[in-house]
């Protein structure tokens, strides 16, 4: 099954939250932890444990691997391998964007079966040209996977670049957006490449031209909770689309470990709340 399906099956069945593993140095501390690679192994499990049956999907953030070397990216290996047994989402937060062969590579690491860190989806960044992603695009459908595309993004930060308007014409937003429709087109019930889109940034897709009712994908919407995005943000936010959107939440629920209870409960709660939003109606 392709991975728009397989995404638009488990939004049907377990709702639209999507929680984050961000095995940071101080929820680490926090959850009485060491902060090495067997902190980060128990952290990780405890979160798909508590989780995997109430969400959509899981959103491990590989900077919080990577930064303990060989040791840590091993546990995010096992962290891909642990979902998929469980048949649990697994979008891998990489955020990679590059060209020609470089950008090969890290689509063969991963969105290529037998990659090590192949789950489901990775983000990418298009900031060297949209294009760019194409092969890997390519390479990610063919293997029943799929990609989410920085667009409109939650920091301040972001605006400078996703804004400013192209030698085309229109916003380097828009154009992100159009090209993952192009990808898209066709597909049935959603497309394999989506985007990623802030839950902060208001009205700024309609402003921007971002035309997010044809994207015909998966939209990713970080920002809920600690960055300021709430819940009743989404209608406004994403308009027609917000049936392909999957919530990510991470402080929220994690400062609620180590218990696994009130971790569950948490996520259970978000749930209910995203569930009684007009997400599904």
């Amino acid at each position: 099954m392709r991975f728009g399906q397989r995404l638009a099956r488990a939004i049907a069945s377990s709702g639209p939250l999507c929680v984050g593993i961000d095995p940071h140095p101080h929820l680490l501390e926090a959850w009485g932890l060491r902060d090495n690679a067997e902190g980060l192994r128990t952290f990780s499990r405890t979160v798909i444990e508590a989780v995997g049956e109430h969400v959509a999907a899981v959103k491990p953030q590989a900077a919080f691997f990577e930064r303990l070397g060989a040791a840590g990216m091993a546990v995010l290996e096992e962290v891909v391998d642990l979902c998929q047994k469980k048949s649990l989402i697994c979008i891998v937060d990489a955020k990679r964007g590059d060209i020609g062969s470089t950008m090969a590579g890290y689509g063969e690491a991963f969105v290529k079966d037998g990659g090590p860190f192949a789950a489901d989806a990775v983000t990418v960044s298009p900031f060297l040209g949209v294009e760019s992603l194409q092969a890997t695009a390519d390479l990610a459908m063919a293997n029943k996977r799929g990609l989410f595309i920085l667009a409109l993004t939650s920091n301040p930060e972001g605006s400078s670049v996703q804004h400013a308007e192209t030698p085309q014409g229109g916003t380097v937003a828009a154009r992100v957006v159009n090209w993952a429709a192009e990808q898209n087109t066709g597909v049935s019930p959603m497309g394999d490449v989506g985007v990623v889109v802030g839950v902060t940034v208001g009205k700024t897709a309609s402003k921007l031209g971002v035309a997010l009712n044809s994207l015909n994908g998966p939209i990713l919407a970080p920002g809920l909770g600690a960055q300021g995005g709430a819940v009743e943000d989404l209608p406004s936010v994403f308009g027609s689309a917000l049936s392909q959107v999957v919530v990510n939440s991470s402080r929220e629920i994690l400062t609620c470990g180590p218990d696994p209870s009130k971790i569950t409960r948490a996520a259970q709660e978000l749930s209910t709340r995203l569930g009684s939003s007009p997400h599904n109606h």
